[in-house]
């Protein structure tokens, strides 16, 4: 193992270090794309673009990089031999679309068992179906029940029902009837 480092430092020796930074767009974007990887795989060493796109890491001349993003093809860049010590880039990515085939989803596996489920149900559709709902029983309804729990459960569309156990209006109305029953 010491061997293999010592080589590695031998040939190394060689090149020299140079400072890249770069930024990286997209292909249509004005500014620059967050969170891509910029990595050098034999070395082991690499960054991410920051929120505007922008990286910079010290290399090897003839250093190869990757340079790889989520919804991005990879690039591939070879650090030129470069005469001073920091080298500016400017790396464009290209989408990499993929289009999947079009999934229907049904709680069926098929259309005729579909079918036979409707047709079992056997409900009877005609004009007089919506003459069944009589007028004052609506009304009757509309009058007993609480206009609260009515738009509590319009609201019970759009997610979870609170607990009223954890109301403090709820606990100090609970509180005053009971007072008020004691007085009686």
């Amino acid at each position: 193992m010491l061997l293999l480092s010592a080589e590695d430092t031998l040939a190394q020796e060689g090149r020299k270090v140079i400072q890249l930074s770069g930024i990286i767009l997209g292909e249509d974007s004005v500014s620059g794309i967050p969170g891509v990887h910029v990595y050098v795989p034999k070395a082991g060493r690499g960054t991410t673009s920051n929120r505007v796109g922008y990286f910079s890491m010290p290399v090897l001349e003839g250093d190869e990089m990757v340079v790889s993003a989520v919804g991005y093809e990879k690039q591939f860049f070879r650090v030129p031999e470069y005469e001073k010590d920091n080298l500016t880039i400017v790396i464009e990515l290209v989408s990499d679309t993929t289009f999947l085939e079009t999934v229907e989803i049904v709680p069926f596996p098929t259309e005729q068992i579909f079918k036979e489920a409707v047709l079992a149900l056997n409900i009877p559709i005609n004009e007089n179906s919506y003459q069944n709902l009589d007028q004052e029983l609506l009304a009757l309804m509309l009058q007993s029940v609480p206009m609260d729990n009515w738009v509590q459960y319009q609201n019970d569309r759009f997610g979870p029902r609170p607990n009223t156990l954890l109301n403090p209006f709820n606990w100090a109305s609970f509180f005053r009837s009971l007072r008020s029953n004691k007085k009686k």
